[in-house]
């Protein structure tokens, strides 16, 4: 349902978007981090009942916990007031996040641009080697190098390493030449 309702949501909206944009643009407002922000904004977790230490916990496992009740709720409003209730509910979540810039539809996947980027320009596909891993175990800090054929590119920094090898795509993105522009 949820799905159903934001492609007609994009497609009223978005009367300019190619299809393909469209598909991309909804899977960013119905995944799991942006179902757990529509669910801070209303400030959901105030009323989800956990143990102590659950309630501690960030990251994705509260994202988790925040996107399923915000499912629940849809849920629920569904069985109670039918679809087009659900509908305006879930309208109204997804225009506000996308009103106040809490929730993005631009392409932040930096390692998918940089692979799109160097393969439609001959480029090869991205390596991306551990430079470092720094700290104890529970807390460490890689430190990613992008090599675009024989070329070390951008290095990032994160607590992860997909952390760190977005950070260092998307320095590499920007240090690579731009793409020549097909004059039609």
């Amino acid at each position: 349902m949820l799905n159903l309702v934001i492609a007609e949501f994009l497609f009223q909206t978005r009367t300019d978007a190619h299809e393909g944009d469209l598909t991309k643009i909804r899977s960013r407002l119905v995944n799991r981090k942006a179902l757990s922000v529509y669910a801070r904004d209303m400030q959901l977790g105030n009323f989800i009942l956990m143990s102590p230490s659950t309630a501690q916990m960030e990251g994705k496992g509260m994202d988790t916990i925040l996107a399923d009740a915000f499912e629940a709720i849809i849920g629920a409003i569904y069985l109670d007031g039918g679809f087009l209730a659900a509908k305006r509910f879930i309208e109204r979540h997804v225009s506000t996040a996308l009103q106040k810039g809490v929730v993005r539809i631009e392409d932040e996947n930096f390692k998918s641009q940089l692979l799109e980027r160097t393969q439609s320009q001959g480029l090869g596909t991205p390596r991306y080697m551990t430079v470092s891993q720094d700290g104890p175990d529970h807390d460490r800090t890689f430190t990613i190098e992008v090599i675009v054929g024989n070329v070390a590119y951008g290095k990032g920094v994160g607590k992860n390493k997909k952390d760190a090898e977005q950070a260092a795509a998307e320095q590499t993105l920007q240090m690579l030449p731009e793409p020549p522009r097909n004059e039609a």
